[in-house]
């Protein structure tokens, strides 16, 4: 038998992947073969093939870190999963293709009704989006959330987490067209970023929204020029999440900032926290499949394309027009 897969065989870049059939592998101790219905596109899988992220595997590997499909075979030792059963999972490598060999404990059994494409967009936002929102960051009722890239895959998925926790959302983004999809999720207001200059511009617009009290909790997947003007206008005993730097810069904060507001830098690191807690990442990803349930959470699916049109994607991701999650499907 055999499966077809995107091989990345020397991480230099998009252009050097390519399409090819490969061996059908066979699930080793504690794997499963899972054939792919789904996968979608995260910002890892971009550096991945360029060799600048920090997990480099050994080459050649398949890019494509989330994807969902169904168990077609166990390797030993696997108990809590069965051939034919639906499955989400989050491994670093090997969704860009037809068939892949998964670690069973990173596997997410996945509900009847909970379609591929949605399941493969689904981990990585949300998890994130809570571990940081509900753990690192204690948002409660009445309080309120500026999410920084909000119209982006964790940004959509904080502002849906933020809302059914009962708290007042500002989502920040860089055109109309993100700051109208944000409002269509749940955001209670908007600031967009491309009419305010970084510093002055976000403030004033920060205040207004927020009657000079400020944030009390800023969600900032982005970092770059953004972070610290958002810093300054943060309410007392705020709460300021480091989750990513999309941008590309790292920002510098002045620590005195933190003493004024008597705020905290709070560090955001998802893969580590589900690593370290695996008991309790566990039941927080029981906890987002219940709100996927009852229509709390839906990821937000910018489009949906073949699984042979990757570098297609890729250049969509590329040109940062994307609006929540892309996702390739097979068949």
């Amino acid at each position: 038998m055999e499966m077809k897969a995107w091989l990345c065989e020397n991480p230099v870049g998009v252009d050097a992947l390519t399409w090819k059939t490969l061996p059908m592998p066979v699930p080793k101790k504690g794997e499963v073969l899972i054939e792919i219905e789904a996968a979608s596109l995260n910002f890892p899988d971009l550096l991945i093939v360029q060799n600048k992220y920090q997990m480099k595997p050994p080459l050649p590997f398949v890019p494509g870190s989330e994807y969902a499909g169904v168990v077609r075979a166990l390797g030993e030792g696997v108990s809590h999963l069965a051939v034919g059963q639906s499955v989400a999972c989050l491994s670093g490598t090997g969704g860009f293709g037809t068939h892949t060999l998964a670690p069973a404990a990173l596997c997410m059994p996945l509900p009847a009704g909970f379609p591929a494409a949605d399941a493969a967009a689904f981990i990585m936002i949300y998890a994130t989006s809570w571990h940081a929102l509900m753990d690192r960051g204690a948002l409660k009722a009445g309080e309120t959330v500026l999410v920084l890239g909000a119209a982006g895959g964790v940004g959509t998925a904080a502002i849906q987490i933020a809302k059914a926790a009962g708290a007042r959302v500002i989502a920040a983004a860089s055109t109309e067209d993100k700051c109208a999809l944000c409002m269509s999720i749940g955001a209670d207001a908007t600031i967009n970023y491309s009419v305010h200059t970084p510093k002055e511009g976000l403030r004033e617009a920060i205040k207004q929204l927020t009657d000079g009290k400020g944030p009390d909790v800023i969600y900032d997947p982005v970092g770059g020029d953004f972070a610290e003007p958002a810093f300054r206008s943060i309410a007392w005993r705020g709460r300021y999440l480091v989750v990513g730097f999309a941008s590309g810069p790292i920002p510098s904060l002045p620590l005195n900032l933190t003493l004024l507001k008597g705020a905290s830098v709070v560090g955001v690191f998802w893969g580590d926290f589900a690593r370290r807690e695996p008991r309790e990442n566990a039941a927080m990803m029981q906890t987002l499949a219940a709100m996927y349930g009852r229509g709390q959470i839906k990821p937000v699916i910018d489009q949906t394309l073949p699984m042979a049109d990757l570098k297609k994607a890729y250049a969509v991701m590329g040109s940062r027009s994307v609006k929540g999650k892309l996702v390739l499907v097979n068949g």
